[in-house]
């Protein structure tokens, strides 16, 4: 199977990195499954039922959420009845909150591929139920081999080091375990011991002419003076697409190719050959 992950698209130029290279992207790699994180995808907070259409429009066949799940209300109704977008699987029961974190997806040719979303804890403003319990959990009720033909891990988190962690935990029973949540790519893409490819962040779809998708200025005024100022926006240069592509063993599901992906903006060039 060849999935491509793409990262958490921040604003306008991630939208339009997205909108303009998926589709072309999805046949030069002839993709059977994309994945996009967009939890910052409506002005860096949120996705809403608009943005998410024209994704999927575009090729997308799951779209991922995080931290920033519910920035945008409206969200906690589309994921009710939108089965293709996936928030943190590991909410603390008591929250009830709406939609999944988890889904078996179909392809046409019959093979089937879970996408798990989990987020970490380790400096991050939400505390949420153990990841590795909730991971564990997800993968036990679609095996690898066995009622998946692939599985991918979104760890949505701060801290490098529990990305990791994630990844090793998942060795062998998961097709691919990648970071999203910090906004810059990693020169890490390998395959784990076991067969699990794993990239620690996918890096963001956006403007990097920028603090992690946002306006340099606006950034350098709170880390200068320590003061709030004004709202965080998108910085509106061109985008680059990133994400990471993999190609599973249909008979085991786990990788036999892992490469970067990075298309347009300012960041080098790579789409595998």
């Amino acid at each position: 199977m060849k999935i491509a992950f793409f990262g958490d698209v921040v604003g306008k130029p991630g939208r339009q990195a997205v909108l303009d290279h998926l589709p072309g992207l999805k046949a030069r790699l002839r993709l059977d499954f994309a994945i996009v994180n967009a939890e910052n995808a409506a002005g860096g907070f949120g996705l809403t039922s608009a943005i998410a259409e024209e994704f999927f429009n575009a090729g997308a066949d799951c779209l991922t959420l995080g931290d920033h799940a519910w920035d945008q209300r409206e969200a906690l109704t589309y994921i009710e009845r939108e089965p293709r977008l996936l928030r943190p699987v590991n909410y603390p029961a008591a929250a009830n909150a709406p939609g999944k974190g988890a889904h078996l997806f179909t392809l046409p040719d019959g093979r089937r591929i879970g996408v798990i979303q989990a987020q970490g804890n380790v400096f991050m403003k939400q505390a949420m139920s153990c990841p590795f319990d909730a991971v564990d959990a997800a993968l036990d009720s679609m095996p690898l081999g066995a009622v998946a033909d692939a599985i991918v891990v979104d760890m949505h988190c701060e801290a490098t080091s529990e990305k990791m962690a994630m990844g090793h935990h998942c060795d062998g029973r998961a097709s691919l375990v990648v970071g999203s949540h910090t906004h810059v790519p990693t020169a890490d893409t390998m395959i784990l011991e076991s067969g699990t490819a794993y990239q620690t962040d996918a890096g963001m779809c956006g403007d990097y002419d920028s603090v992690i998708g946002m306006q340099k200025q606006i950034s350098l005024y709170r880390f200068q003076t320590q003061l709030p100022g004004e709202r965080y926006q998108p910085a509106l240069g061109e985008g680059t697409l990133c994400g990471t592509y993999v190609e599973t063993d249909d008979r085991t599901g786990l990788a036999i190719r892992i490469e970067p992906i990075r298309i347009g903006g300012r960041l080098s060039e790579m789409v595998p050959g």
